[in-house]
């Protein structure tokens, strides 16, 4: 059993709310950080059929891509679809918490899963949202002590750079302190200058995990009073964007690639938009509803544009710029990272007090509202 806090956290590790669009609802939207959880329920959407399941099978949480409430509401009407869904979750005690375009956003998440259904390779960012912020940190820790405190500062996410983790810098020093009246020194006596081995350990981080790094830092670090430096860095941080680019393997025709998107996403059915006989090499990619995108895409050299919710004009748009689409659909092209959350929260929850003991499920009963004749 763990607090709802505890799960919360982990879903901001893995999609920060700052990521989130400002016109986007996730978060906590039910219940309380302080309530406990045994069973979490990770779906795509708070239907009424995901409701059944959380209290039948009794959920205390339920993990959601769609935020249950996206507007502000004015009322909350039980004879309505969404009041009665709101009355059913209060009284029998479920929380809701939705990570929405953050997910969409974050490395790992619904764009990401959506390349690799894809069969995409070497993803770049499509539609630019922000950029990481970078801080360095100096510390300076008695030479016994430098592998703990890097242990732990790694371990809280510092000391990543490109495909390296746990990169630092470290020099040898002497570090000079005098313990004044009050104090409780680790090493030395009170009224006496003290002169120490030191290490100046240097690694950077993702501006974001400040307050985490620092915490672990000063845990770890032996001294009463630790002594460390934080710089802000010009140096460009991770890209974020909605959807990703990415490469295919070898040209193939439309017809193939199509097919391919369809089995990998175990869609009933795809519609495409033909545009000519172009081969495709290049690929770009928004999950849900990105018909938006489709000219920013031609634009970028893109041979072809996966999403969701395509109209006519868009369309006939799309056949005008010469870029093939494939419209996938909003529901199979968001669907496959549930079960992937599922996973990402087992694996996070498993290593905390506790977490061992929560039952973590992906709904795998809803199916798209679209049915095809």
């Amino acid at each position: 059993m763990v607090k709802c806090q505890v799960v919360m956290d982990a879903m901001e590790r893995l999609a920060p709310k700052k990521l989130a669009e400002d016109w986007d609802n996730p978060g906590l939207l039910v219940g309380s950080p302080s309530q406990e959880v045994n069973k979490v329920l990770v779906c795509l959407d708070v239907r009424d059929d995901v409701i059944d399941r959380a209290v039948e099978g009794g959920y205390d949480m339920i993990v959601s891509h769609h935020p249950l409430i996206f507007r502000s509401m004015k009322k909350i009407r039980t004879d309505l679809p969404d009041g009665r869904k709101l009355a059913r979750l209060l009284k029998h005690d479920i929380a809701v918490f939705a990570a929405h375009t953050n997910l969409d956003i974050a490395r790992g998440g619904v764009n990401d899963v959506l390349a690799e259904r894809c069969g995409l390779g070497e993803l770049q960012p499509f539609d630019t949202t922000g950029e990481e912020k970078l801080v360095k940190l100096a510390v300076y820790v008695p030479r016994d002590y430098a592998d703990a405190v890097r242990d732990a500062i790694f371990s809280a996410g510092a000391g990543h750079i490109g495909n390296y983790s746990e990169c630092s810098f470290n020099v040898d020093g002497k570090g000079t302190f005098k313990p004044l009246e009050g104090t409780h020194p680790f090493i030395g006596t009170e009224g006496t200058r003290e002169a120490v081995d030191e290490v100046r350990i240097e690694t950077i981080f993702p501006s974001m995990l400040q307050g985490k790094v620092v915490r672990e830092l000063v845990k770890a670090h032996p001294y009463e009073e630790p002594a460390y430096d934080l710089y802000p860095l010009a140096n460009k941080g991770a890209v974020y964007s909605l959807g990703r680019i990415g490469s295919v393997e070898a040209p193939v025709t439309l017809d193939v690639f199509a097919a391919r998107v369809k089995e990998g996403l175990g869609a009933d059915s795809i519609r495409v938009v033909r545009a000519g006989e172009r081969l495709i090499k290049k690929a770009a990619l928004c999950s849900g509803s990105g018909a938006e995108f489709i000219e920013k895409a031609a634009f970028m050299g893109c041979d072809v544009y996966i999403t969701g919710d395509v109209r006519y004009h868009d369309a006939q748009r799309a056949v005008e710029l010469g870029i093939h689409v494939v419209d996938a659909g909003h529901f199979p092209t968001e669907q496959p990272v549930v079960p992937v959350v599922a996973g990402y929260l087992r694996d996070e929850l498993g290593k905390v007090r506790g977490g061992k003991d929560v039952e973590v499920a992906a709904d795998d009963m809803l199916k798209d509202f679209f049915s095809f004749m």
